[in-house]
């Protein structure tokens, strides 16, 4: 016999509009992730579930973490790699603080900067051996491992030699940007042999394997860092740039070290955003959030004009300052406590004018593109990951060192070729980085570990994940969800100056008066597909100790718990 309340339930869900939603938000979204013992955000399942199980072993954070990093580097290498590099902000439960890792790696030192002008260069090319620096990820998870690891470093790496020789279906995502990536890399030598199929890119569902990664995970495993930056893979690093011209050397890969560094912050109403200092760009997000506490976006409204408005005016003020600024601090003293602080902030929102978009803040164009995999955990304990990893565009520079399984990184073409300034190529050097983990503290208690994957996007989507759970008090996985706001520089590099304001990007969800009345304050609004990163997170309940999840729903993530 049916069931009567069943039945009247069903009946009065019938007559809810189609367009309605039971979070009542009006852009898709799907319930947070909820667990005790731990958590762990990817944006691939099979790195979110590996991460899991390192978990349920009795592994840590950092533990899962670099599990997670590692079938990343097998599954989803059109953004991460051991040939890239690494940034993480660990949240220690035993020491009740954080830590940031700064795990880049620096240019070649008998690369001058005279030989780019030899060769009639303006800037460093995307591919090939110019852009190579020494890739820091691999360093950066012993680093990891040995302050805040629990299980051995062959118990944490054992899920992805697993894959690596077995097998893993590819997903639809990663098929469209490997076919992308593979037209433009497969002159290289050793690219084809290892990351293709008979010349082409694996199609979705199509099963891959790396054995050659495997390999290398596995001496990994048994002999630790010195393999890689020391030994048999150094070696064969160094043996291969030299057959291709290059001039990353085995000195370069021994003399590579990983940095600790004290994490930089600023306090938003009352919650504390995190970030690293430069050589990457995440003061850019705590200068803007600086610059928008002076605005009462929570009475605006997510959406308004207001608060697109003063959100592209600030991230234009704050990119000027990263054009200027922003580099390796070995080389040039930085200004960091002064750009991030209240005062300069004030100064800076003197400048936005509450009806008129800015024409002529200075941008960098080359600075706007990559690809990235942003990943976060965290353990029983209470201890909390925020790690991010990249080869920069795509698969890299498409150097592929034999029987290796993996691409060296193309991030030294983030230099600056022209003479005096911060950034400005030189060897020994670390290249600005986009790539930024974030951290968000209340009342000096760990809240939220989250990113926000691509280029120029990650400092911008950093700040609207804030403003969507502080001002627009959205849950963990809405404020992921909802609509982004993406300003870019102007379509062709001019220089040093944006002349005509950059292009304001709206994701599909905010309303068409809302894009007038900003082409009215003269934004000029376009369009893009794929370009608003890709988001994880994972949030904790200072009075439970409950994990929430969150992944990005425009990319193929998951998060998980037990």
């Amino acid at each position: 016999m049916l069931n009567p309340t069943l039945v009247i339930a069903c009946i009065a869900l019938s007559v809810v509009p189609a367009g309605d939603r039971i979070t009542g938000r009006p852009f898709a979204t799907r319930s947070e992730v909820i667990a005790r013992h731990g958590m762990a955000a990817t944006s691939q399942p099979l790195a979110t579930q590996a991460a899991v199980e390192i978990l349920r072993k009795g592994g840590s954070a950092v533990d899962a973490a670099v599990a997670a990093n590692a079938v990343l580097a097998l599954v989803e290498p059109t953004g991460c790699g051991l040939g890239g590099d690494l940034f993480a902000i660990v949240w220690d439960a035993d020491g009740e603080r954080l830590h940031g890792l700064n795990a880049s790696g620096r240019s070649p030192r008998s690369l001058e900067l005279e030989h780019f002008r030899r060769l009639g260069l303006e800037r460093i090319p995307s591919h090939g051996p110019l852009p190579v620096s020494v890739p820091g990820a691999v360093d950066g998870w012993f680093e990891l491992h040995e302050r805040f690891g629990r299980l051995t470093m062959k118990e944490v790496l054992a899920p992805a030699i697993r894959l690596a020789r077995e097998g893993f279906g590819v997903s639809e995502l990663i098929a469209y940007y490997w076919a992308l990536s593979v037209p433009h890399l497969k002159r290289w030598p050793g690219f084809s042999e290892q990351l293709t199929i008979d010349g082409r890119a694996p199609a979705k569902g199509e099963v891959f394997a790396n054995p050659n990664l495997a390999d290398t995970l596995d001496l990994l495993a048994e002999k630790g860092r010195d393999a890689f930056y020391r030994g048999e893979i150094a070696r064969t690093i160094d043996a291969y740039m030299k057959s291709v011209g290059g001039f990353l050397s085995y000195e370069d890969l021994a003399d590579h070290r990983s940095e600790w560094v004290e994490p930089v912050s600023t306090t938003y109403r009352g919650v504390e955003l995190w970030e690293l200092p430069p050589n990457g760009q995440g003061i850019a997000a705590l200068q803007i959030l600086n610059i928008l506490e002076g605005f009462d976006l929570a009475a605006a409204g997510f959406g308004s004009v207001e608060h697109i408005h003063a959100f592209t005016e600030a991230k234009k003020l704050a990119f000027e300052d990263r054009a200027r600024w922003y580099a390796d601090p070995d080389f040039t003293q930085l200004p960091v406590a002064e750009l991030i602080s209240k005062e300069y902030a004030a100064h800076r929102r003197a400048l936005i004018s509450p009806d008129r978009a800015a024409a002529s803040y200075p941008a960098f164009e080359a600075l706007e593109e990559g690809d990235t995999i942003y990943l976060c955990t965290a353990d029983e304990a209470g201890s909390m990951v925020s790690l991010i990893q990249s080869n920069y565009r795509g698969m890299g520079s498409g150097m592929t060192p034999p029987g290796l399984g993996f691409v060296l990184q193309d991030r030294g073409e983030l230099f600056d070729l022209r003479p005096g300034r911060p950034n400005t190529y030189a060897p020994g050097k670390r290249p600005f980085h986009t790539i930024i983990p974030a951290f968000l503290t209340r009342g000096g208690k760990p809240w939220v570990a989250f990113g926000v994957m691509g280029g120029a996007t990650q400092p911008q989507g950093h700040v609207q994940i804030v403003l969507n759970l502080v001002d627009f008090h959205m849950n963990l996985q809405e404020a992921g969800d909802a609509p982004r706001i993406l300003h870019s520089g102007s379509s062709q590099p001019t220089g040093e100056r944006m002349r005509d304001g950059g292009t304001l990007t709206l994701e599909t969800g905010f309303d068409y008066e809302v894009i007038r009345s900003l082409v009215t304050r003269r934004h000029r609004v376009g369009w893009n597909v794929g370009s608003y990163g890709g988001y994880q997170a994972i949030l904790r309940d200072p009075e439970t100790g409950v994990y929430f999840g969150a992944s990005e729903s425009r990319k193929d993530g998951q998060a998980a718990g037990w």
